[in-house]
């Protein structure tokens, strides 16, 4: 997943992979304010794994139709 594995920042891509999300589908969550927490280093940008976890866990629903 990271060149690093220590290394708890994602690149995109490998952000979208972890999450089982095509990367166009977490760019537009990140471009509508809905998806997990991000980090821009210099212009790139990158999602801290324990920031990742946080968002799926709250993301938790017990019905389709919960919002």
């Amino acid at each position: 997943m990271n060149e690093q594995s220590n290394n708890p920042f994602l690149t995109v891509t490998e952000a979208a992979a972890y999450l089982r999300l095509k990367k166009r589908t977490l760019d537009n969550m990140r471009w509508m304010g809905t998806g997990p927490r991000f980090r821009k280093h210099g212009g790139r940008i990158y999602y801290h794994l324990d920031e990742l976890k946080e968002w799926s866990l709250n993301s938790r629903r017990n019905s389709t139709s919960e919002y």
